[in-house]
């Protein structure tokens, strides 16, 4: 089968949930590796939550703190970037360097638009949030803080309703990019395909393996809001090892190229 960009679709292969744990085990050991790396993947992650969060607090918008934990797991994949060619050059026994990393991950176009994807749903989840809070809670409501968000979401029939279907909209927003982006971003760094069969090539991955892909959907998400409570501060640790396990996990998932 033939991409629309007239090359060879990439070979699929199913996973199981014990792979994904030794994934997750081989991103332990790079992060434990090449920490420095991993420190400043993490801290530009967790800087951009901060500076996010602060912004929303001097604008009065302290209430969407919650959903911006949720939503902020939403572009992880894109800023674990650099973390997939950390492994890579560590699989391949090349020089680990900034310049190198940002020479390799600038000259493969297609991850622009990959970026632009994954961003374009982080604003469509940030805007739903907004207007479930105008539907369900109250057109012109405001909050003077998150603690008095909270006591109306879980308190009020309507904060409970907000609250439900919230979740249950990000949770088949985050599916979704999940689906795209899970595969799509190692690929476009380790081959030259386009990003349609990036993305496709990274939904046949989930739809493969449905089981195990979602189970460690669930794993990312989890991790990545419990990490941004203390102040973003655990994306420190757990975004490097996410990200390192993330290309080792597409390792499995996409069969080598025939030589």
């Amino acid at each position: 089968m033939t991409s629309i960009s007239g090359k060879v679709d990439p070979v699929v292969r199913r996973v199981a949930a014990a792979e994904i744990a030794e994934a997750l085990g081989q991103g332990l050991r790079d992060f434990q590796a090449v920490p420095l790396y991993g420190l400043a993947f993490g801290a530009l992650y967790a800087g951009g939550g901060i500076v996010i969060l602060l912004s929303l607090t001097a604008f009065g918008m302290v209430y969407l703190a919650y959903p911006l934990a949720a939503g902020f797991a939403l572009i992880g994949p894109f800023v674990a970037i650099g973390l997939y060619e950390v492994s890579r050059r560590r699989e391949a026994g090349q020089p680990i360097s900034i310049s190198g990393i940002w020479s390799t991950v600038t000259s493969r176009g297609e991850i622009g638009w990959m970026a632009f994807v994954t961003l374009f749903i982080f604003v469509i989840w940030m805007y739903q949030v907004r207007l479930l809070i105008a539907l369900l809670i109250g057109l012109n409501v405001s909050f003077s803080s998150l603690r008095e968000f909270v006591a109306v979401v879980l308190t009020t029939n309507e904060g409970l309703l907000f609250l439900a279907v919230g979740n249950l909209v990000g949770a088949a927003l985050s599916l979704v990019l999940f689906s795209l982006t899970v595969v799509s971003f190692p690929l476009l760094l380790d081959r030259d395909v386009d990003f349609i069969t990036a993305m496709v090539t990274s939904v046949r991955a989930v739809v493969m393996s449905p089981v195990p892909m979602i189970g460690w959907a669930a794993v990312i998400v989890v991790l990545l809001i419990v990490s941004a409570l203390p102040y973003f501060l655990g994306l420190l640790v757990t975004l490097p090892v996410l990200g390192h396990a993330t290309w080792h996990l597409y390792r499995r998932i996409v069969a080598p190229v025939a030589s």
